[in-house]
């Protein structure tokens, strides 16, 4: 079992590696490990053969010139390539947003929550991709069952908006965070206005508050 592992902190790394000896045959386990996502894709490029599992931390430095700003994007590459490797995600977001659409956009074969999982988890998940299944712990189950039911009126670029303004990101420098432009991002907060039953004319502070009414931000 071949395993890529991708974090910034050499501990880290040693205790994923500790857990997964510990409950698998040590002869069978293989690891390449990156701290950083240039590391990491240099490691994917020089791949002949696809990982059995990729195990990346979700928020790490950039890797500006591959444009590989997160975990996710670091998935992607790895999809790309070896469509076989089952993606595991650890983040320390509890946002159910950020965690929703995650899991909508990715869909990756695990997402632990750092705060939520234990040794035994990491191993059942492990065990569970392998065969096929999914994995997510208690937080990313929460927010796919949560959210969800709230968001399936909005796409991700909406559900984006959302997080960027509970972040204090201008309406004006939105468009420097996603792909669309900013008639567009006024347009789609219009749809989320209406979504959440707020009257015409309401403010980003309206928006803000309604989604944390929710538990969404």
């Amino acid at each position: 079992m071949h395993i890529l592992i991708v974090d910034d902190h050499p501990a880290m790394i040693e205790g994923y590696k500790g857990i997964l000896k510990a409950y698998f045959n040590v002869e069978d386990l293989q690891f390449s490990v990156a701290f950083t996502f240039e590391q990491a894709y240099l490691l994917v490029q020089k791949a002949q053969k696809a990982f059995d599992i990729a195990i990346l931390d979700m928020a790490m430095p950039a890797f500006e010139a591959q444009k590989i700003f997160s975990g996710e994007d670091m998935a992607r590459l790895i999809m790309q390539k070896f469509l076989a490797t089952k993606i595991m995600i650890i983040t320390s977001h509890t946002e159910g947003l950020i965690l929703y659409n995650l899991i909508r956009s990715l869909n990756p074969d695990a997402v632990l929550v750092k705060s939520d999982f234990q040794s035994d988890d990491m191993a059942e998940a492990v065990q569970k991709v392998l065969a096929g299944e999914k994995y997510y712990s208690k937080s990313a189950k929460t927010s796919l069952k949560n959210v969800g039911n709230l968001y399936d009126g909005l796409d991700s670029y909406d559900r984006r908006i959302i997080f960027l303004l509970a972040k204090g990101i201008k309406t004006k420098n939105i468009p420097e965070h996603l792909p669309i432009s900013l008639s567009a991002v006024d347009k789609r907060k219009a749809k989320i206005r209406l979504f959440f039953d707020i009257p015409k004319g309401g403010s980003d502070e309206d928006i803000i508050k309604e989604a944390q009414r929710l538990g969404l931000v």
